[in-house]
């Protein structure tokens, strides 16, 4: 009898114990899952914020910077760098290209259009851009029968590729005559080219040339013919479809035409007399102002312009001079009729600006000038030794130790 309530307690036990533990493993997968599911709710939330965020830290990577490279001994040979422009994101080309379709009104939101289509990268790129931004896309590719079996599979490759209508255009003997037979068709349609803005700078050469009138490609014809590439360049259209996993074909005919020679000989000869020729160039065709133009438009606050070669424009509201560029003072430095040198950090000799003060002091270099007695005209030319914003030195009126200061004769 004892030992059979003995059984009958430890069974009794067994279960409170058991059930206890139960209670405990529950509490514990209730706490843990309430966990797991706080995480899993942030964890939602920001993945609904890596999208915009993703977009955003791409276009603040992708301005476009440009980079100064030094004349080396290589003028004379071929460079090959394509142009200046940085490589654009895919959102953003799509966003560039959105914005000047805008500002152009060179279709309407979600309207139909037709991409004259080569097959090449910009073309390419045209007919996948509209279609992702909305528009009703069409493709028409022409064939000229130029190049044999490589028209025949360009012709091929855009029906298949773009669902092309495939026009024969056989006949004319220019690039002139071609280009004119291209655009008499499909004329009962809006329809778009792949122009972009190499091809913008490419064509003012050749008009330069041709008729000395820098004229460049018209966003939109009269004919209607729209251009939406052409604030893209030609690197960025061939990364877009890269990145997009789109095939292109090349025409290996392009650089002998006129258009190639100008790609392939002219165009890197000009980078290596300034890396912002195409730039430059680009400005030219859109009519926009230069850095000059829009420093000497202005006579609202002040503004300094490095114009190169050692040169800077400085505007004091309607007042304007040139002066030397501020240089390094690595050792030795000529300026003007001044010998400076010194082997102090962080040292630069610079022109006097308005406003400068002697390190450490209240007194104004104006003031200094006058007690100095240099006429007004000597004073914007005249050299400072400064660190920072601080003037560390005046040549010929202020000493400084460490900076060995003379007077030379041209």
């Amino acid at each position: 009898m004892r030992l059979e309530c003995a059984v009958e307690i430890v069974e009794c036990a067994g279960d409170l114990f058991v059930a206890s533990l139960q209670q405990r493993v529950d509490c514990a997968a209730h706490l843990l899952a309430e966990h797991v599911g706080k995480l899993l709710h942030r964890a939602a939330g920001l993945l609904l914020l890596l999208h915009p965020l993703g977009c955003l830290l791409l276009r603040l990577a992708a301005a476009p910077r440009l980079e100064e490279r030094c004349h080396g001994p290589n003028i004379g040979r071929r460079a090959r760098t394509g142009n200046p422009s940085a490589v654009y994101p895919v959102c953003v080309l799509r966003d560039t290209v959105e914005t000047f379709i805008r500002q152009q009104e060179l279709i309407p939101p979600g309207g139909a259009v037709t991409c004259l289509v080569s097959g090449g990268a910009d073309s390419s790129c045209l007919w996948h851009v509209l279609t992702a931004l909305g528009y009703r896309v069409s493709a028409l590719h022409v064939n000229h029968g130029l190049r044999g079996a490589a028209s025949e599979e360009d012709a091929r490759f855009c029906a298949e590729r773009f669902g092309a209508e495939v026009v024969d255009g056989r006949g004319g003997t220019t690039e002139d005559d071609w280009r004119e037979l291209r655009y008499s068709l499909a004329t009962d349609r809006l329809r778009a080219t792949g122009h972009t803005a190499s091809d913008q700078v490419e064509t003012v050469l050749y008009r330069l040339v041709a008729s000395g009138a820098a004229k460049g490609i018209k966003p939109k014809r009269e004919d209607g013919v729209v251009r939406p590439l052409l604030t893209v360049w030609r690197d960025d259209t061939e990364a877009y479809c890269r990145a997009e996993g789109i095939e292109f074909r090349t025409d290996k005919s392009n650089p002998d035409t006129k258009r190639g020679l100008i790609r392939e000989e002219i165009l890197p000869r000009l980078r290596e007399l300034h890396p912002g020729a195409e730039r430059n160039l680009l400005r030219l065709a859109e009519g926009r102002p230069s850095a000059l133009d829009e420093l000497l438009g202005s006579t609202a606050g002040s503004r300094r312009l490095d114009l190169g070669g050692g040169l800077t424009a400085v505007r004091e509201y309607d007042r304007v001079w040139v002066e030397q560029t501020p240089v390094a003072l690595d050792g030795e430095v000529r300026w003007g009729e001044w010998r400076i040198a010194s082997e102090l950090p962080g040292l630069k000799v610079r022109a006097w600006r308005a406003g400068d003060r002697l390190a450490g002091r209240s007194k104004k270099i104006q003031d200094v000038f006058v007690d100095a007695k240099i006429p007004r005209s000597a004073r914007e030319s005249w050299p400072l030794v400064v660190r920072g914003d601080d003037v560390v030195a005046v040549p010929g009126i202020v000493e400084a130790e460490g900076v060995l200061v003379e007077r030379v004769a041209d």
